[in-house]
Order: structure tokens, then sequence, then C-alpha cells
């Protein structure tokens, strides 16, 4: 059974920020895309970048979908590392993921080094905010969070070209979003992010996107990498418990975007019936 474009349905159902009047503008299957694209890799070293600024700290969208798509590029053989900024101190570690932080005063020079030490296989990010036309960072209201975020986005500017890159996001102010700045602007009426990646992935919710590329990895290859929803549930909390908060009421809650647990527990059971249903026995499924 071919999975089909389902999943897409599924990672942008709810809605309400104009990512749907971007698909017509990305391939049917964009999210199985960006899963073959991964699969298509040498196994090695993988960068995943994720961390938004909100109110003091980092926003619930982003770590949580990371861990998953981690955990699962673990099981595909791959050495996942998270980069990230210390707003997300401590979200990774007791996961079991190496990560590593930048800091706001650091840039392109560190990003090279980067590069040059850990010779990545590939680079994802996920929910991560990057420079805009206008050279600054931004948040959903464009307001600048330049002295709260990290340079991150110099790194997938640095790889573009020369080291696969995967974009996650869910507003048009993430890191792969430059791949249709154009469109962005004229149709959501914001200033988009600039840095393009060869892959993007967009949802109604970032972390829905990452989980939406793991159930892709898992049909595609047969190997069980999506995890159970108490699993993702129980990590969302712990980020919680640490100060994590709600990128639209700014509360420190269990709810992302404004969504609740019940509405993503849907989005999260639709994942995991398609998984369910169309999980090769064995292999890579073309």
């Amino acid at each position: 059974m071919n999975p089909g474009p389902f999943i897409e349905d599924i990672i942008l159902k709810f809605s309400r920020r104009g990512m749907e009047r971007l698909r017509p503008y990305l391939s049917e299957r964009y999210c199985e895309d960006a899963a073959k694209e991964i699969l298509s890799w040498q196994r090695g070293p993988v960068l995943l970048a994720t961390g938004f600024y909100v109110a003091g700290h980092a926003e619930t969208d982003g770590p949580a979908g990371t861990v998953v798509l981690a955990k699962a590029l673990q099981k595909l053989g791959f050495a996942p590392f998270v980069l990230t900024d210390e707003n997300c101190s401590h979200y990774f570690e007791p996961e079991g993921l190496d990560t590593i932080y930048m800091s706001y005063e650091e840039g392109e020079d560190f990003c090279l080094s980067l590069l040059a030490d850990l010779q990545p296989v590939g680079l994802i990010s996920i929910e991560r905010c990057g420079r805009n036309a206008e050279g600054d960072y931004a948040n959903m209201h464009g307001e600048s969070i330049r002295s709260h975020t990290a340079q991150i986005d110099r790194l997938f500017d640095a790889a573009y070209g020369k080291v696969p890159t995967i974009g996650v996001g869910d507003g048009g102010n993430e890191i792969g979003m430059g791949n249709l700045a154009d469109v962005i602007e004229q149709e959501l009426s914001l200033v988009p992010c600039r840095t393009k990646t060869d892959r993007l992935v967009i949802a109604t919710v970032s972390n829905w996107g990452a989980y939406g590329i793991a159930a892709y990895l898992q049909i595609l290859s047969g190997v069980p990498v999506f995890p159970p929803v108490e699993e993702v549930e129980s990590y969302l909390a712990r980020t919680v418990a640490l100060g994590s908060v709600d990128g639209m009421s700014e509360e420190n809650v269990c709810r992302v975007d404004g969504f609740s647990l019940a509405e993503s527990e849907e989005v999260y059971a639709a994942l995991q019936r398609a998984v369910t249903s169309c999980t090769a026995p064995s292999g890579i499924r073309e």
C-alpha cells in the first residue's frame, strides 16, 4: 500500500496561519520526499537544530519533534547531534542525545568549524528562527528576538549546496522558508526567513511536521521508529517543567502553538494509524 499524500493532509490539519496556502508550491508528497532524502544519506552524523525563543524561554514547539526525529535517526543507524542555544538547556541530554550549544555571540566561524569537525551527512532544522530579508530574527508578531537567538541559520547557509538540508516550519520565519520567500511575502504578508534548505516541510505545528517525517521513515524502511504518544507527551511535560511555554499564549502549559493536548493527540493518532496500515515488512519502500 502506498502511503499517498494523506500524511501531508494530517500535519496540515487545523491550519490557521496560512500554511495550506503554501502547499501548492511544494511537491504533493513533500514530507515523504524529506524522509526519502534522509534514507538516501550515508549513515553518519546528522545535526538537528531547534529552539525558538518566546517570552524568556524556549517554546514547546520544536524540541519534541526534534527528539522524536533524532531517536528515529538513531534507530536507522545515524549519529544525531542536537544544535541549539541556552534557551533549551538540559532539554536533550536526559534523552541520551548529544547536544551542542551555540552562544549568542558566535557566528559564521563557529558554523564553519562545526561543519569541518563533525562532517555531518545532513542537517535538519525543526522550528528554528532564521534571519529575514531585513537581516533580523523576528517572532510571529514581527518583533526582534535577535538578542535571544543564536545564529544557527548561518550553519544552513554555509552548508547549502554542500551538505543536504531539510527545514521544518509552520509560520514563515523559520529556517527553510527561504525556499518560498516570495510566496510567503505575498500570501502571508510577512517578512519571511531568507535561509533556504534542499527540502522544506510545512505543517500547522512544526512538531507535527517532524512527526510526519518520522512516520514516513517507518513506512519507507519498515524499522519501528515512530514512538507511542505517551512517550511524546511525557517529554513535552518535562520541557514545560523546565520552563518551556506555549508559543501562542506564552503560558507555561502543555500546549503547542495554542493547540490542546487533545488536538495534538488527534493528529498523532491519525499519523499512528497511517504508520500501522502502511509500514513495510522489511526494507525501504520506493
